[in-house]
C-alpha cells in the first residue's frame, strides 16, 4: 500500500472537473464550477501528481488540459489524411501574427512585401489557430488579429515566449527581412493602403 496521504475533496473536484471537460479550461472556469474555489493549488498539485505519468496536466495560454506524455504520443496517433496543408503564405502569416500579434492585415502585407488574400486568414481562422480580436483604433478602424490557445495547444506551447527565436525563424526562410520591414511599416499609418500596388498571393 502506498504511504501517499490520500487527495483532499478540492483536488479530487479539479481533477474531476478537468477530466468531463470538453475542452482547455481556465483556473476562473474551473473555480465557477466549484463554487468559486481557490484552485491554484490543487491544479500545481495535480500537475506534480502527474508529471511521471502516461497523461500530464499541461497549462496552454492560461487553459489548463490533460494530455498525452510526451514519450508516449506515438502509442496514440492516429493515422489519417492530410485534407488540407497550410500554404507558404499562410505559414508565413501565422508566423507574423504570432510574433507581432495583435497585428492588421495591412501589417501583415508590409512585413511580407505582398497582399495577403482574405483566403489565407480565412483559412488560419477556420484551423482555430488565428481570430479577429478587435480594430486598431487608426483611420480606417482594421481588423487586428492574434493568436488563440487552440494554437497554443497545436503546438505545444505554455505561451508565446516560448515561441523559436526570431534568428531561428530567419533561418529557416521565413519573415525575412522581418526587422528592417516591420520598422519601414511602423513608420507610416496604418490606413490599410499600404501595399495595395503588390502581388497577390499566387494561388498554388
Amino acid at each position: 500500500m502506498s504511504d501517499s496521504p490520500p487527495p483532499d475533496d478540492l483536488v479530487r473536484a479539479v481533477e474531476a472537473c478537468l477530466f468531463a471537460a470538453e475542452e482547455p479550461l481556465t483556473k476562473d472556469q474551473i473555480s465557477t464550477h466549484l463554487e468559486g474555489a481557490a484552485v491554484g493549488a490543487a491544479l500545481a498539485e495535480l500537475a506534480d501528481h502527474y508529471a511521471e505519468r502516461g497523461v500530464r496536466l499541461v497549462e496552454r495560454g492560461g487553459r489548463w488540459q490533460f494530455q498525452t506524455a510526451p514519450d508516449l504520443a506515438h502509442l496514440l496517433r492516429r493515422e489519417r489524411e492530410q485534407v488540407r496543408r497550410l500554404s507558404r503564405a499562410a505559414t508565413e502569416v501565422l508566423a507574423i501574427v504570432a510574433y507581432h500579434e495583435p497585428v492588421s492585415r495591412a501589417e501583415i502585407e508590409a512585413i511580407r512585401g505582398v497582399q495577403t488574400s482574405s483566403g489565407t486568414l480565412d483559412v488560419l481562422m477556420e484551423a482555430g489557430w488565428v481570430r479577429s480580436v478587435g480594430r486598431r483604433e487608426v483611420p480606417g478602424r482594421p481588423l487586428i488579429y492574434a493568436t488563440t490557445p487552440e494554437f497554443l495547444s497545436h503546438f505545444g506551447l505554455a505561451s508565446r515566449r516560448d515561441l523559436p527565436g526570431i534568428d531561428e525563424l530567419k533561418a529557416a526562410g521565413l519573415l525575412d527581412p522581418v526587422d528592417e520591414a516591420y520598422n519601414e511599416m511602423m513608420a507610416f499609418d496604418d490606413d490599410g493602403d499600404e501595399g495595395s500596388e503588390k502581388d497577390e498571393d499566387s494561388s498554388s
